[in-house]
């Protein structure tokens, strides 16, 4: 759970909130395939099933800020510098849009690339 404390009080929004916003925001651009999770202890990534991308998000708050990472895999032949930066502006514009929270920044981890 993200909490935020501001002038108001404290608002508290689980983690599942912004990962399936920051879900759909990256399975919709071009050339994802999907959200990655990696299990950490066998150095093994998968695909993730839509809807289930809480392991590919990582929400964390920097002070009034958001930080933001997303594991994707890609499609071969992708431009990896141009498909990374357009995530992280449209997260990032997304995210600000729906949530009312500024988002400091956005950390693209492209773990994976399939070939058809």
């Amino acid at each position: 759970m993200l909490e935020i404390k501001n002038h108001n009080g404290v608002i508290n929004i689980y983690q599942s909130v912004f990962a399936n916003v920051v879900g759909h925001v990256i399975n919709n651009c071009y050339g994802v395939v999907g959200m990655a999770s990696k299990n950490a202890a066998e150095g093994i990534v998968s695909l993730l099933k839509k809807g289930n991308y809480d392991k590919g998000v990582k929400v964390t708050c920097d002070g009034e800020y958001l930080v933001i990472d997303v594991h994707i895999i890609v499609s071969y032949g992708i431009n990896l510098p141009a498909i990374s930066g357009s995530i992280a502006k449209e997260v990032k514009y997304i995210v600000e849009k729906m949530t009312g929270f500024k988002v400091r920044k956005v950390d693209v981890y492209v773990d994976a690339m399939k070939t058809n």
